[in-house]
């Protein structure tokens, strides 16, 4: 590789990764502040660059955020799709784990979606993945009539919600453990 074309290939890197660590800590602030108090000061020296930097990069905050959600949305979609491949077990198991990291995030983001500029778009993108992996993770008899399919399919997509992880984790007050068992009660009389 020429010299050229190497430092163009460096400072691409570096720049990916500045956008990163503006990301990452637009996420921590994100997961602990209400939007509304988010300063863009804080999150550029958490992510140890100036707030020009930061501006000349993403444009906005609510830029800022939507990045972030993407980013984030890329990420859980990933980790869904491989869960999607395993057994319902396995797969309950693994959707809970998910939601230990993100559930608490996913539903401040969609409380705060009206906030943000563009976010509303995002989340919506987000409930449709939801939607359609639910469908693709737990596949229903083709047996059944159409009504007891949409019935069942609905019952899936609220089960396998985050708001159903809170209320059993939180509301419920029961350990990760408990959750997942909870949530295998609720869904898998479904899939037979």
């Amino acid at each position: 590789m020429n010299k050229r074309k190497y430092e163009m290939t460096s400072r691409a890197d570096a720049a990916a990764r500045t956008a990163d660590r503006i990301i990452d800590a637009m996420l921590a602030r994100f997961a602990t502040t209400p939007y509304e108090n988010v300063r863009i000061e804080d999150v550029a020296a958490d992510a140890g660059v100036t707030g020009q930097t930061l501006i000349r990069r993403f444009g906005s905050k609510a830029a800022l955020m939507n990045a972030t959600v993407a980013r984030e949305l890329a990420r859980v979609a990933a980790a869904r799709e491989e869960a999607a491949q395993a057994s319902p077990t396995d797969t309950i198991h693994e959707l809970i784990h998910h939601y230990e990291r993100y559930g608490a995030l996913i539903l401040k983001t969609y409380s705060e979606a009206p906030l943000v500029a563009g976010l509303p778009a995002l989340a919506a993108r987000g409930r449709a993945f939801h939607v359609d992996w639910c469908r693709r993770a737990f596949p229903l008899d083709p047996s059944l009539s159409p009504t007891e399919k949409a019935v069942r399919t609905a019952q899936i997509i609220a089960i396998c919600d985050a708001t159903t992880w809170r209320i059993l984790r939180f509301d419920g007050e029961l350990d990760e453990a408990q959750t997942e068992q909870a949530l295998a009660a609720l869904l898998l009389p479904l899939l037979v």
